[in-house]
C-alpha cells in the first residue's frame, strides 16, 4: 500500500512538474532560512553554558536609581574584592577579580631573535586564582590552585602559547608585556570555547598588577574601570535577591554616602551577560533579546509564506482532481487513504526541500555567519543530532501545516458531485482562501519591506548627521603606556611628512567607546555638583585637527597638566548660561578636590558617545600623562608613502612598540555594527519573502489562466482588448496587495517605533514610506502576473475556444 502511494505520488507530482518546482523552490528557500537562523541563534544562546553551576554565578553591577537598566556600571572600584571576602566569609573563596586590558605589546625572545605580537583588547587580563574556582577550564599544564598565585605568572591558552612558542614547550619561558613587565609561564590551558564572554587567551597574575604599574588607586572607592570585574558563585542556599539586600548596608559601610543614596550594588547573572547591550562585554559582542525574538518571527513568517504557497497552489489544482477522487471512492477509496494519499505527495515535497535546503544553508553558511558576526565551525554537521532533529521537526511541522487543509478538501469531496464537475460552492470557499492567503503572505513581506527601508533611512541617518566634528581623513595610532618625553620628538619628526595637515595628543578621540566620566565643584561651592561631566584630556591642537568648533574664548594654553578648561554648550546650559560668553572666567575643580581652574573657551556641541545617548556636558584640558591617542588629519586619498614616512617616524622613535593604525570615520562606524548586521539581515530576508511570494503569485495566476482559456477566448471573439484581459487578472491582486499594506503598515510602524526608542537621534516614521512600500509591492506583484497575464490577453481566440 505504502509502495502505491509512493507511486501515485511520484506520477501527480510529475505530471504538474510546474507547480512541483515551485511549491519545492518556495519551500527550500524557506526551510533554508530557518535553518540558518537556528544556527544563528543556536550560537547566540550557547554562550557561557559551559560553565558548571553557570546559574549561581554573576557580575557585580552598580545600577544609577534615576537611570534604572539604562544606568549600568558593571566597572567595581579595587578595594571591593577584599572587603566581600572580608565581610562575607560564605563566598571567601567563591569571589573573584578580573582586570582586562586595552591592546597589549607582547614581546618573546631577545635580540635578533625576538618577535612582537599586538594582542586584541580583551585576550590579556590580570586573573585572581579564584578565578578557577568559579569558571571551568580545561588544563593540560600547570594547576588551577597554584599557576597565578606568584607575582610575574602567565597562563596561556594553546592557540597562545604555539603563536608565540611555536611546537616549543612553553612552561617556563618568558613574555614581556607592554616593554614594562616581565611574566614567566606556569601553565597552559585549552582554547576557551568561541561561545565564552570571557576570552582571555593570556592571563597574568593578579598580584602582579601594582608591580606592573596599573593607572589604579587601591583605596578608592569611587574610582572605577569597565575592564575591572568583580564576579561571584553563590552558595545553594544563599539566593540572589539575599546576596542583594545584604548589599544595600554593604554599601552604605564603604560608599561615599551620596555615591550610596544614587547608586545601588547588584548582581547580574552570568546568562545574561551576552545579551545586555548596555553594559561592557569583554567579548565585545552582544545581542539583545529583542533581536533574538525578531530573528525567530522573521524565520517563522518566512516558513508560514512558503507553506501558503504550497496551500494556494494544492487548492488551485484540487478542482482538477475532482474527477480523480470522485472515481478512486467509487472504487472503494475511504477518506483516510485519500488524507494518506495527499500527504505522502506532501512529504515527498518536503523532503526534497529539506534536502535541498540543507545543501543550501551549507553553502550560505559563511557568508551569513559573516553578517550576523557568528563564529562557525563551518558545516552543519548532518551527524548532529540536534542537527537531525531539528530537521525532522521542520519536515514534520512543514508537511502537517501544508498539507493538512488541501488534503482535508480533496478527500473530503462528494464522489457523484465530484464526477459530474458540481463543485462550485466548494470552488468558491477555496477561491476566498486563496485570496486571504496571499493578503497574508504579502502583509508579512511588506512588514519586513517597511522595516527594511526604516533600517535603511536609520542607518543613512547616522552616516550623514553632523557630529560636530570632522571625521574623514582622519588616522589614529595608539600611544605606548609610558612614552618617556619622547612626544616632542616623535611631533618633530612627522612635521616633515608631506600631506600631514595637523596632529593632536589626546585620551581620546572626540567620539569614543572609552570615557573618562567625573564630577566637580563650581565657583565658590564646596559641594560637588549632581550632574557628571565627560573629560577629553587633549593637547592645544586638539580642536584643529578634528575641526572642533570655537563659539567663545580661546583655545587653553600649552601645559603638562590641567591648566585651563575649555566646555562645550551642554556644560554651560547645564551650568544655567543662556550666552556662552558669560561663563568664560569662571572657574571649577575637576573630580570634586584641587585647585579651581578657569574656563577659557566654549567649543560647540559634539557627539562623544554613540548616537545611542544625547551629547552631555564635556570638558578638555591638558594633561600630558593620560594620551593616549595620536591624532593625524591627512590630506585626502593619503598615499601609501604618507603612511610609510609616518610609520617611519613611530619606529624611529618607538623601536619597542609596534605601528598600527585606523582611520576614524571606519572606526566610528563600529559602533553601529548592531543596526548595520540588523540591516543585513532584514534586507536579505526581505528579497527571500518577496520572492516566495511572487512565485506563489505566479503559480496562482498561471492555474487561473490555464483554468479559464475558454472564457478568455469567448471575450476575445466579442471584442476584448488585450489591455482589458490584462486588467481583469491584475485587477485583482492590486486589491489584494493594497488590503495587505493597509494591514502591514500599523504592525511595522509599531515594530520599528519601538526600536528607534532605543536611540537619541532618530529618524521620524514618515508617511512616504509606507507609500514606496505599497508602490513596490504593486510593481513587484504586476511583474510577477504580467507573464501569464500578456500571454492569455494575446492568445488566439480560436485556439482557446477548441482548448476543451
Amino acid at each position: 500500500m505504502i509502495k502505491n502511494y509512493l507511486i501515485t505520488s511520484f506520477r501527480n507530482l510529475r505530471r504538474n512538474w510546474n507547480f512541483t518546482v515551485i511549491n519545492i523552490t518556495g519551500l527550500t528557500l524557506g526551510l533554508a532560512c530557518c535553518l540558518l537562523i537556528f544556527f544563528a541563534l543556536r550560537f547566540e544562546l550557547s554562550f557561557d553554558k559551559h560553565h558548571h553551576d553557570g546559574d549561581r554565578i554573576y557580575r557585580f553591577a552598580d545600577r544609577n536609581k534615576e537611570h534604572g537598566d539604562k544606568g549600568y556600571n558593571v566597572g567595581a572600584p579595587l578595594p571591593l574584592l577584599a572587603a566581600l571576602r572580608n565581610d562575607f566569609p560564605e563566598i571567601r573563596n567563591a569571589v573573584t577579580n578580573t582586570y582586562a586590558s586595552k591592546e597589549m605589546l607582547i614581546t618573546v625572545g631577545q635580540g635578533e631573535k625576538r618577535k612582537k605580537f599586538i594582542d586584541p583588547i580583551n585576550s590579556v587580563s590580570f586573573i585572581d586564582p579564584e578565578y578557577f574556582n568559579i569558571f571551568d577550564y580545561t588544563w593540560l599544564k600547570g594547576s588551577p590552585a597554584s599557576s597565578l598565585t606568584n607575582p610575574g605568572s602567565v597562563v596561556l591558552s594553546t592557540d597562545q602559547a604555539k603563536k608565540y612558542f611555536g611546537n616549543a614547550d612553553p612552561m617556563g619561558k618568558t613574555i614581556r608585556v607592554n616593554n614594562r613587565m616581565n611574566f614567566v609561564v606556569s601553565g597552559i590551558i585549552d582554547n576557551p570555547p568561541t561561545t565564552t564572554s570571557f576570552p582571555f587567551t593570556v592571563m597574568l597574575s593578579y598580584s602582579s598588577l601594582k608591580e606592573y604599574g596599573a593607572n589604579t588607586s587601591w583605596d578608592d572607592w569611587q574610582s572605577t574601570y569597565g575592564g575591572g570585574q568583580v564576579y561571584m558563585k553563590l552558595p545553594e542556599s544563599f539566593s540572589k535577591s539575599q546576596m542583594e539586600k545584604q548589599l544595600t548596608a554593604f554599601a552604605k559601610k564603604y560608599r561615599d554616602p551620596k555615591d550610596a543614596a544614587e547608586n545601588d550594588w547588584i548582581l547580574q547573572p552570568m546568562h545574561d551577560i551576552h545579551f545586555a547591550t548596555n553594559t561592557q562585554n569583554y567579548a565585545g559582542r552582544s545581542i539583545s533579546k529583542g533581536l533574538i525574538w525578531s530573528m525567530i518571527l522573521v524565520g517563522s513568517f518566512i516558513l508560514i509564506t512558503a507553506c501558503v504557497n504550497f496551500v494556494n497552489l494544492a487548492t488551485a489544482q484540487a478542482l482538477r482532481r475532482a474527477r480523480e477522487v470522485g472515481i478512486r471512492k467509487v472504487l472503494g477509496s475511504t477518506r483516510g487513504q485519500l488524507l494518506r494519499q495527499y500527504f505522502s505527495e506532501t512529504g515527498i515535497i518536503t523532503v526534497l526541500s529539506v534536502l535541498l535546503a540543507l545543501i543550501i544553508a551549507q553553502l550560505s553558511l559563511p557568508y551569513v555567519s559573516q553578517i550576523l558576526n557568528v563564529k562557525s565551525q563551518g558545516t552543519l554537521f548532518i551527524t548532529d543530532p540536534v542537527i537531525m532533529g531539528f530537521l525532522a521537526i521542520l519536515c514534520i511541522l512543514t508537511t502537517v501545516l501544508s498539507g493538512f487543509y488541501p488534503a482535508l478538501v480533496v478527500s473530503g469531496y462528494q464522489p457523484i458531485l465530484a464526477l459530474k464537475g458540481k463543485v462550485g460552492k466548494s470552488g468558491r470557499q477555496q477561491s476566498n482562501l486563496r485570496r486571504g492567503l496571499i493578503v497574508l503572505q504579502f502583509t508579512i513581506s511588506q512588514v519586513v519591506l517597511i522595516g527594511t527601508i526604516i533600517a535603511y533611512s536609520q542607518m543613512k541617518y547616522f552616516r550623514t548627521l553632523d557630529l560636530g566634528f570632522q571625521k574623514d581623513e582622519i588616522i589614529n595610532v595608539p600611544l605606548p603606556e609610558q612614552t618617556d618625553g619622547k612626544l616632542e620628538n616623535l611631533q618633530a619628526k612627522l612635521k616633515s611628512v608631506p600631506g600631514l595637515k595637523s596632529m593632536s595628543f589626546s585620551a581620546f578621540t572626540p567620539m569614543s567607546k572609552s570615557n573618562w566620566q567625573t564630577r566637580f565643584k563650581y565657583e565658590n561651592n564646596e559641594d560637588v555638583l549632581d550632574f557628571e561631566i565627560v573629560m577629553r584630556p587633549a593637547d592645544t591642537s586638539y580642536v584643529k585637527t578634528y575641526g572642533l568648533t570655537l563659539l567663545a574664548g580661546r583655545t587653553y594654553l600649552p601645559a603638562d597638566t590641567m591648566r585651563e578648561y575649555i566646555i562645550n554648550e551642554a556644560f554651560v546650559k547645564k551650568l544655567g548660561f543662556k550666552n556662552p560668553q558669560d561663563v568664560i572666567g569662571k572657574r571649577m575643580a575637576i573630580g570634586g578636590g584641587g585647585i579651581k581652574l578657569p574656563i577659557v573657551g566654549v567649543v560647540k556641541n559634539f557627539n562623544t558617545y554613540s548616537l545611542h545617548r544625547e551629547i552631555i556636558p564635556c570638558v578638555l584640558t591638558t594633561s600630558r600623562n593620560n594620551y593616549g591617542t595620536l591624532g593625524l588629519k591627512l590630506t585626502a586619498n593619503a598615499t601609501t608613502e604618507q603612511l610609510s614616512q609616518i610609520e617611519k617616524a613611530w619606529t624611529e622613535t618607538f623601536p619597542d612598540y609596534m605601528f598600527k593604525y585606523t582611520y576614524l570615520d571606519q572606526t566610528l562606524n563600529s559602533f553601529y555594527e548592531k543596526e548595520e548586521q540588523l540591516f543585513s539581515l532584514f534586507r536579505i530576508l526581505t528579497g527571500i519573502a518577496i520572492f516566495i511570494g511572487c512565485l506563489g503569485l505566479y503559480g496562482v495566476v498561471a492555474f487561473m489562466a490555464e483554468s479559464r482559456t475558454k472564457e478568455m477566448g469567448i471575450r476575445k471573439a466579442v471584442g476584448a482588448s488585450a489591455f482589458h484581459i490584462f486588467g481583469l487578472f491584475s485587477g485583482d491582486f492590486v486589491k489584494l496587495v493594497l488590503i495587505a499594506l493597509v494591514l502591514a503598515s500599523p504592525i511595522a510602524w509599531y515594530t520599528m517605533d519601538g526600536w528607534l526608542k532605543d536611540y537619541t537621534y532618530r529618524i521620524e516614521i514618515s508617511w512616504w514610506i509606507f507609500a514606496l512600500a505599497g508602490f513596490m509591492a504593486v510593481i513587484i506583484a504586476l511583474i510577477t502576473i504580467s507573464f501569464q497575464s500578456v500571454k492569455a490577453a494575446l492568445m488566439n481566440p480560436v485556439k482557446a475556444l477548441r482548448s476543451e
